[in-house]
Parts: C-alpha cells; structure tokens; sequence
C-alpha cells in the first residue's frame, strides 16, 4: 500500500517544507497522511474542474503549485470557490497538497528548471536563503566520538558544497556530577568527575535538524548528552530564490526572447528596449520582480519573470533587461517535476497531468 505520507515525502526531500518562505501555505492542506494514496492528479492551482476531474477518475490525492488555501479561513460553507473545493475534497476523501515557494527554492525545482529550458549552463541560486544553516556541537568521551561522529553524518549533518562528512574536533575536558537519581557513564552519582571528551561540530540544514538530535541521543553514552544547535548567517548556496546562468555565447536581445516564446510556449512576452546582447540571463518563476536589484548584481544581461509593475520597466532601463513572461507561463512546468519525482520512486503509482491545467490569464 502507498501511502499519502510516501508520496509527500518524495516530494520533500526535493523541496522541504522548511524552505517555504514564511507567507506561505505549503505541505498537506486537506486529509490525512496516513490515507493510502490510490493516484494523484497533478496540477498548477486547484480548482473546482480539478477536484471534479478528481472525483471522475476516483483519484483521492491531488498535488498542486499553488495552495489553495493561501489566506486564513475563518468560515467554511461554500461561499466561494476556496471554501467549496475544501468542502468537496473533505467529502469526497480528497487530499490537497501543495509545494510551492519551497519548490521555487531548490535545485531540480522551478528555478533551476527554468533555466535549463532556457538553455543555460552553469546554473546557480540567483538569491541565496539566509538562516537554513545551523551549527551542532556536542561533546563525547573520546571512545564513543567516532561512533556518535558517524551517525550525525548518517543523518544529515556534516555536508559543505561537494564535500560530506566534515566535522571540526577539539580535545577537552568536560565535568559534572550526577545527584542521586542519576547512573552515570562515568564516575560516580553523587561526585564530582572529569572526563577527557571531544568537542564535535558540524554543520546541517534546518530539515535534518529532528533527525539528527534524536540520532545524538540515541547513540551517545551519557544520559543527558550536552549538545548546542546554533542559527548561521550563511547564505546557503543550494537554495534560494531565483536562478542565473549562462549561454554558451552572446546573442541577439530579440532572438533570445524568441527561443523563450519557443520553449515556454509563451504568447506574449513585455520587456523593455532591448538595448544590449544577451548572455548571462537571471531568471525567476513566477512573481519574481522583487529580484531585479539581484539580478543586476549578480551580472545579468536580462532577467526572465513574471508579474513585473509598469514603473519597472522604465526605473531599470539601461541597466537590464526585463522580460516578462507571465506568471504561469514561467512557472507552468511545476507539474512535469511533482511527475518526475514520484515516478523516480514508484514507477507504476498512477500519477497523471490533469486535462484541467490552464493559465487563468487570458489574451485577446
């Protein structure tokens, strides 16, 4: 039996909840976990047709970008779609799940995706997230550091770019003593006691953190294993929003935007003069004009986006070049990854693309 916990949780070990950006509504909105997951229709926002289209082919899991629920619901009786989708999902033993900014925010996501459509080659995180990295210390007998070393690495921790593994050790001496109700490792309740430990640190990501706490505790010696678990200010560079990267040469401005309507299937694209050749290009699905000043910064001839204001075209003018593909048309693809990734680990669970996939902007 799969499960809807054993479809999530592929999905999150692409793009963790703990990456969502903190207005966001991402992960399991409606049902159970526990729920076995018979198919999943997949999609970009959940609508009514979607959840009809669910009920048609008795799927009970549907998995979208977009959350449907994005604000707080303060009444649920039907009044608008919102609250008629969660009531039909409800009755007819529907699950909604939504992976949407923390999607955008790793490799193999929206980003990165976009860019390789788009042609690029050495592609990195355009933004890079700031407070997904933390520091673990912990202070083992010397005997036991390579064993409780070992697990934290089995659980997450100790991973910098392309190298794993890594730890800093210190040799010290650590003291305590135990009262009465205690049975220490080493010395006795009640006294005093030295003891030669080694001071490990290594590094992790906010997602590992659980895992690697309880793997401490369960593989440490003492009874009360001391440990510190510190927030970094480093940016971490495998996620973030947005991505750039480059060319294999310089190109003409218009023959780029061209290769963008091709490979997006986009209709219309708004950009400002196209006063330069093009090679190093940012890019940013969805809402992504709020990067602009990143995009700049990082070297871009012209970032690719969507949902970009009228005052922005003429505020950036001569500085880059902004094309604005639309929202979904940047970000429409979402469904080819959720399909991707679950078919990676259960080839024969029934996933499909929904029929109901449409841009709700339209263009006369």
């Amino acid at each position: 039996m799969i499960t809807v916990k054993d479809i999530v949780s592929e999905l999150e070990k692409l793009a963790p909840l703990s990456y969502q950006e903190s207005y966001d509504n991402a992960g399991l909105i409606v049902g159970s976990l526990d729920m076995e997951a018979n198919s999943a229709l997949l999609c970009f926002d959940i609508t009514e047709e979607i959840i009809d289209e669910a009920i048609d082919t008795k799927t009970n899991l549907v998995i979208s970008h977009h959350p449907v629920i994005f604000g707080g619901l303060k009444k649920i009786n039907g009044k608008n779609a919102t609250e008629r989708i969660v009531i039909k999902a409800i009755q007819n033993n529907i699950a909604l799940y939504a992976a949407h900014t923390n999607l955008d925010s790793v490799r193999g996501g929206i980003n990165t995706t976009l860019a390789e459509k788009l042609g690029l080659s050495d592609i990195k995180i355009l933004s890079q997230s700031e407070k997904i990295l933390f520091k673990i210390v912990t202070f083992v007998p010397e005997t036991y550091s390579g064993k409780v070393r070992q697990a934290l690495f089995e659980a997450g921790a100790g991973h910098i770019g392309n190298y794993d593994s890594c730890s800093y050790n210190i040799k010290g001496t650590g003291t305590f003593r135990g009262d009465d109700n205690t049975n220490p490792f080493a010395g006795k309740k009640g006294l005093f006691h030295n003891e030669q430990e080694i001071r490990i640190e290594t590094v992790t990501q906010k997602e590992y953190l659980d895992k690697i706490i309880s793997a401490l505790k369960q593989n440490h010696p003492y009874e009360e294993p001391a440990y510190d678990i510190y927030q970094l200010e480093n940016k971490y560079e495998n996620a973030g929003i947005g991505a750039i990267g480059v060319l294999p040469e310089y190109i003409d401005a218009v023959e780029f935007l061209t290769n963008i309507k091709k490979n997006l299937s986009v209709k219309v694209i708004r950009h400002n003069d196209l006063f330069k050749k093009v090679k190093t290009v940012a890019v940013c699905g969805g809402s992504g004009s709020g990067y602009i000043d990143e995009a700049i910064a990082a070297g871009a001839d012209i970032f690719v986006t969507g949902d970009c204001k009228y005052h922005q075209f003429t505020d950036f003018q001569n500085r880059i070049i902004l094309a604005d593909t639309g929202h979904f048309e940047s970000e429409y693809f979402a469904t080819e990854i959720f399909y991707n990734t679950i078919k990676k680990k259960f080839p024969n669970f029934a996933a499909k693309l929904s029929h109901g996939i449409i841009n709700p902007v339209q263009y006369f």
